[in-house]
């Protein structure tokens, strides 16, 4: 069987410093390939229209002069075969992490995260989770529950007995998820196979009517505790 193609990575940051230390790290890890560049948003989208540049996971900025990360991601995700996008943030700078999350950011990551993080953030975004930095988990709750009161504002519907259709195995995928552990980490955690994860956690989703990983902690983390006991299962 021959080995699966390498994961094509565009890096989009206006530090080249940053850029430069992130191609390093992907550039040593056979399964990455870095396929192109950016110091900012509207240079991104010209570079990704261009043959060759087609990449499967985006590494966007959230700030950048011009065109800032939250815009490029949107105008990115309108095209056709669009990329997954893994936004970069500094751990005190959130204020967009809503609109990023609006926008169809699949992942969150903290700028300093460390090589490991790194590597697991795009391969998990790849194979079409929603990575999200722990240490971003708490601060994109309380920014998209405080910041947006309603649904017509982006927040998940709120739904009084969501929790109570998960079962209890359900409820544990669920605070797994919370912690920002990937696929791969909560089935080691749970000692279960990672196919029966990816099927617990789609039906997370789907019963808890939300979109993503990150929305079904927000709402999680916004009903009220009195939800009733999981069902059986």
């Amino acid at each position: 069987m021959s080995p699966s193609p390498p994961i094509r990575v565009f890096l989009v940051d206006d530090q080249e410093l940053v850029r430069a230390g992130f191609a390093m790290i992907l550039d040593a890890t056979p399964d990455l390939r870095v396929v192109g560049t950016a110091g900012d948003g509207q240079a991104a989208l010209d570079a990704l229209r261009q043959p060759g540049h087609h990449a499967d996971v985006v590494l966007m900025d959230i700030r950048m002069p011009g065109l800032d990360g939250v815009e490029t991601t949107r105008r990115l995700l309108s095209s056709a075969n669009p990329p997954r996008v893994v936004m970069l943030t500094t751990f005190d700078s959130d204020d967009l992490l809503v609109d990023a999350l609006r926008a169809g950011a699949s992942g969150y990551l903290v700028k300093d995260a460390g090589p490991a993080e790194l590597l697991t953030a795009i391969r998990a975004a790849a194979a079409g989770e929603s990575p999200v930095s722990p240490r971003l988990v708490r601060r994109l709750i309380d920014s998209f529950v405080l910041g947006a009161p309603n649904p017509a504002a982006g927040r998940p519907p709120a739904a009084p007995s969501a929790l109570a259709r998960l079962t209890a195995r359900e409820r544990e995928i669920l605070a797994a998820i919370g912690l920002g552990l990937t696929n791969t980490e909560i089935a080691v955690r749970l000692h279960v196979a990672e196919s029966t994860v990816k099927t617990h956690v789609g039906s997370v989703l789907r019963k808890l009517e939300v979109r993503d990983r990150v929305q079904a902690v927000i709402l999680a983390q916004s009903l009220e505790p009195a939800d009733g006991p999981p069902a059986p299962g």
